[in-house]
């Protein structure tokens, strides 16, 4: 194996929130590796345009299956159309999900079960659903995307920060349980991070004078980049990352007050 190898062509992946920003760099980092994706997102059209871009790009098999990751029928009907295309399940990367921050006032019953239901539920589901697949393949890697605010929350930052601190927790919990399965559960938490996200809030605007203005915030001077997320992500379910599970790697550009 060369320096360079990461040994995660043939592996089954899927994807959540994969048809925009950091998912869908995920899904084409995979591509080029040579995987085998089963993306997914609510917006279908959105998908199976993303899904086609990335075919065309790398030749990939691509499962691209819209699903509402709050419902449980749709969740469970996606892994199992992914399992009868490709045989099983090697890799999960929960990313779906958008930020939602308000004062604790103003964050009401339906607010903070919509947050419970996309961030950490669907979570809760996808792993259920997978583990047993990536038992029978002698092991698995899964990826549960946070953000720095679940370790170290600011003001006014409520759902979000609840949520992703519940995500961070349960990384742990499976990765202490599922450690002899060799199943390998690690969180990435993002700090500023470039997405589609960001360009829909601006509206149309200037998300460049955005990302410029919010750079000021972070150590390293700059916003992060999608493909830079995608490459950690690849690292963190490859080969080389066979003896790190259980950790939250912050990817902040050094923004984060807790490490």
């Amino acid at each position: 194996m060369d320096a360079l190898e990461l040994g995660l062509a043939g592996k089954v992946v899927i994807v959540t929130g994969g048809s925009e920003g950091l998912g869908r760099a995920c899904v084409e980092r995979f591509a080029r590796s040579q995987a085998k994706v089963a993306m997914c997102a609510r917006r279908k059209e959105v998908l199976e345009r993303a899904a086609g871009e990335v075919r065309d790009a790398t030749g990939a098999d691509i499962l691209a299956m819209a699903t509402d990751v709050t419902q449980p029928p749709e969740v469970e009907a996606f892994v199992a159309a992914t399992v009868q295309r490709f045989g099983g399940v090697d890799i999960l990367v929960n990313n779906a999900g958008t930020s939602a921050a308000a004062a604790f006032e103003a964050v009401d019953d339906a607010t903070w079960q919509s947050d419970i239901d996309v961030k950490l539920m669907a979570a809760v589901r996808f792993c259920r659903l997978v583990i047993p697949h990536m038992k029978r393949r002698g092991g698995g890697r899964i990826i549960n995307v946070t953000t720095v605010g679940g370790k170290a929350p600011a003001a006014r930052s409520l759902p979000t920060s609840v949520t992703r601190a519940a995500g961070i927790n349960l990384t742990k919990s499976l990765a202490n349980e599922y450690a002899a399965d060799r199943i390998l559960v690690n969180t990435i938490c993002l700090g500023l991070v470039k997405s589609a996200q960001w360009e829909r809030r601006s509206k149309g605007g200037d998300v460049e004078s955005y990302y410029k203005d919010v750079a000021k915030r972070i150590p390293v001077g700059r916003v992060g980049e999608a493909a830079e997320f995608a490459d950690l992500v690849a690292f963190l379910t490859s080969a080389r990352a066979g003896y790190i599970t259980g950790t939250a790697v912050n990817f902040d550009g050094g923004m984060s007050a807790a490490v």
